[in-house]
């Protein structure tokens, strides 16, 4: 009796770390516009800077934080972090590929399944069953995420719609895999994915043209925000389930337009707000009630 009700409590807890870690993470991402508001270059140069910070910062802290090294712990990690690597790349370059070809709307509203599924991924590679109370929860997300965009909705393009769903399957296997193995060096998976991203990156941006300015601001995005964010909502699949991930990260729609509110005074559309306090609320509910269970 006194065994299980260890195991529930450690089991609760462990599910509200979880969701902690992902709201961090989800609020170091949301940056990432300002970043490149400030930066003024496009969306192939900053793919290329970010990847190419990313793969300069991972293998130093690797060094720094874990005891392995970096060698050890990319060996250790297997097969699975390269895999990690090649979908982060998939996500995030046909991410920026699709803001090309289709509104960022039609992108956004792509982007809202990446909760549900993850949830039909995680039900068919590791058996895990979505809770019903999970499942509201993305239902209101989407829900949320709609009534953001529904003021900028537009009919896009087919081939960036299309990239948006590649974007987002990716990113969904991504959690999925790095749910099942959770061994992988996080750090490992990031710096993977920012080499391999660079180096597809480098054929379609312009280095030569960037400024001081570009540099360092991207610098700053692409050695600390961006990868860390990244790394901390990877942690989170330790804890809680990909479709629960994916989930909380929808609440950089409710951070980014405050954000862009607090540098540029852009102030957001009435439609963004009613949609980011939908998101916004039914996140805080679903972390209250998971501290709940960890009490």
């Amino acid at each position: 009796m006194n065994h299980s009700l260890t195991q529930k409590f450690t089991a609760g807890n462990a599910r509200a770390s979880g969701i902690l870690i992902a709201l961090a993470g989800a609020l170091l991402m949301s940056f990432d516009p300002i970043f490149i508001r400030f930066s003024g270059v496009s969306g192939f140069d900053t793919a290329f800077l970010f990847g190419l910070f990313t793969a300069v910062s991972m293998p130093v802290f690797i060094q720094l934080r874990d005891q392995r090294g970096i060698v050890k712990a990319v060996q250790e990690s297997g097969w699975p972090v390269v895999l990690s690597g090649i979908l982060m790349l998939g996500s995030a370059s046909a991410l920026v590929l699709s803001i090309k070809n289709t509104s960022i709307a039609n992108t956004f509203v792509i982007l809202s399944a990446a909760p549900a599924l993850a949830a039909v991924f995680s039900r068919i590679f590791l058996g895990e069953v979505t809770r019903r109370s999970t499942w509201i929860a993305i239902a209101s997300v989407m829900i949320g995420i709609a009534i953001v965009v529904s003021g900028s909705f537009e009919s896009g393009n087919l081939l960036g719609d299309v990239l948006a769903l590649f974007a987002v399957t990716c990113l969904s296997l991504n959690q999925t895999l790095l749910r099942k193995y959770q061994g992988v060096s996080r750090m490992a998976s990031v710096g993977l994915g920012g080499l391999f991203l660079a180096i597809v990156m480098f054929f379609l941006a312009t280095p030569s043209t960037f400024s001081t300015s570009t540099w360092i601001i991207m610098a700053v995005m692409g050695l600390f925000t961006a990868p860390f964010g990244r790394v901390l909502s990877q942690v989170a699949t330790r804890y809680i389930t990909a479709p629960e991930v994916g989930m909380i990260l929808m609440i950089e729609a409710v951070f980014a337009p405050l954000w862009a509110f607090g540098f540029f005074g852009e102030v957001p559309p009435f439609t963004s707000i009613i949609g980011g306090s939908v998101i916004l609320i039914t996140i805080l509910v679903y972390a209250m009630s998971a501290a709940k269970e960890g009490r």
